[in-house]
């Protein structure tokens, strides 16, 4: 279950990565070093001083996260069948699930008052968890299990 689990972490990181760099530079309100520092300041606050050093452990936290949250999911389909079964609605609800997580828990908790959301980056962040990261994840969920299934 490794290979899928990588492929997983791989399409959806990149995806969540990307969308991330876009909307940073479409903004303007800092470099794309300076995002991903920031993503790197979570568990290591002083990462925003560390200039390419800190971006690239960015980079790394990023995809360690996604692959946590891959490996969750991949870990509760081999146990639940409705998970790989049903990729369109299960993705759609596990990305609104990691929203959830990453911004009203793991945010928060790590960034006392941090980041009050507007409206447009509810949407944002809403459309990234599920569109790239939720869908990409159960379907590629789906097609590991029932090749699986197919051979058992």
């Amino acid at each position: 279950m490794l290979r899928p689990i990588a492929l997983a972490t791989l399409v959806a990181g990149t995806l969540d990565i990307l969308a991330a760099t876009g909307l940073t530079l479409f903004y303007g309100r800092r470099s794309v070093a300076g995002m991903l520092q920031g993503v790197a300041s979570g568990p290591f606050p002083a990462a925003t001083d560390w200039g390419a050093q800190g971006a690239a452990l960015g980079l790394a936290v990023h995809f360690t996260l996604m692959a946590i949250m891959v490996a969750v999911y991949f870990f509760a389909a081999a146990r639940w069948r409705p998970l790989w079964r049903k990729p369109l609605l299960w993705g759609l609800l596990y990305g609104l699930a990691t929203y959830v997580v990453m911004n009203l828990i793991v945010v928060p908790l790590r960034f006392e008052g941090a980041f009050p959301p507007s409206p447009r980056s509810v949407f944002t962040q809403l459309f990234c968890h599920i569109v790239l990261v939720g869908l990409p994840v159960a379907l590629i969920a789906a097609r590991h299990f029932r090749r699986r299934s197919a051979f058992a």
